[in-house]
């Protein structure tokens, strides 16, 4: 068994008097598409945010690359190669597809993101990151085109496509087939597919025919505590699992 990427141990987050997460351990295996799903409230979207940063963890210990990123803020967790994209999409509407990934590489190196008075020409412009995550996209030939104005699906591939030009180890994905029609699902299923050809795919989503068809480990959640892991054959077999929250939804759909 390949050396962990990332090691998430006793994982607590209070909020108050609720605890979202209890004890969760989690081992990220590299190059892999590890999936963590479960019913609404079962915590997984708190375990992204713990994860990554977003929010502050209560106990536990979280190691990244052989490094402990406990208590490091999202912004260094970035530099140390974790990216992610929202449940929700958030891009730069008026700004160009090619603009959006500009942006995304350029954020990364923090005293030069914001910089207004330097034109983004040589490095700054990131040509090469930008042109290598359009390519994988599939969406060269909307490159100049507003963000705004692109399909749903087309947008949802951009925001993954941002947290790529970030050049990351693992990306965290977050519900990224959210709203999306039969025809875009394939897109997106082979681009996540192809990921972990370069990249560690950690992905939250309901929809259970996606994720039976591309994770390699899938982590099972149930009221901030993970009930079984395993590969998506086990899971899908599992009794605990169709009974607790899939039933017959495991073969494809919503859960």
């Amino acid at each position: 068994m390949s050396e962990a990427i990332l090691n998430a141990t006793g994982i607590v987050k209070r909020y108050g008097k609720f605890t979202a997460l209890s004890g969760v351990d989690l081992r990220i295996a590299p190059r892999t598409v590890h999936s963590v799903i479960g019913p609404n409230g079962a915590g997984k979207t708190t375990l992204f945010h713990v994860l990554t940063g977003t929010v502050p963890i209560t106990a536990g210990t979280i190691v990244f690359d052989g490094h402990d990123i406990t208590r490091e803020p999202d912004y260094k967790r970035v530099r140390r190669g974790i990216a992610r994209s929202f449940q929700v999409t958030s891009l730069f509407q008026n700004l160009s597809v090619r603009e959006n990934l500009r942006v995304a590489a350029q954020g990364v190196q923090s005293r030069r993101a914001l910089n207004a008075w330097t034109p983004p020409r040589g490095a700054l412009a990131h040509t090469e990151t930008v042109e290598r995550v359009l390519e994988r996209l599939a969406l060269q030939r909307f490159a100049d085109t507003a963000a705004g104005v692109l399909s749903h699906g087309q947008q949802r591939r951009l925001e993954v496509g941002m947290a790529l030009a970030a050049r990351p180890r693992a990306v965290f994905l977050d519900e990224p087939t959210s709203g999306m029609g039969v025809d875009d699902l394939d897109d997106m299923k082979a681009l996540i597919r192809g990921l972990r050809d370069e990249y560690t795919v950690v992905l939250i989503e309901h929809n259970m025919g996606i994720v039976m068809d591309i994770s390699d480990t899938i982590t099972v959640m149930q009221q901030g505590r993970v009930l079984v892991e395993g590969k998506p054959d086990a899971i899908r077999g599992d009794e605990r699992v169709r009974s607790a929250y899939l039933g017959n939804m495991i073969t494809g759909g919503r859960a």
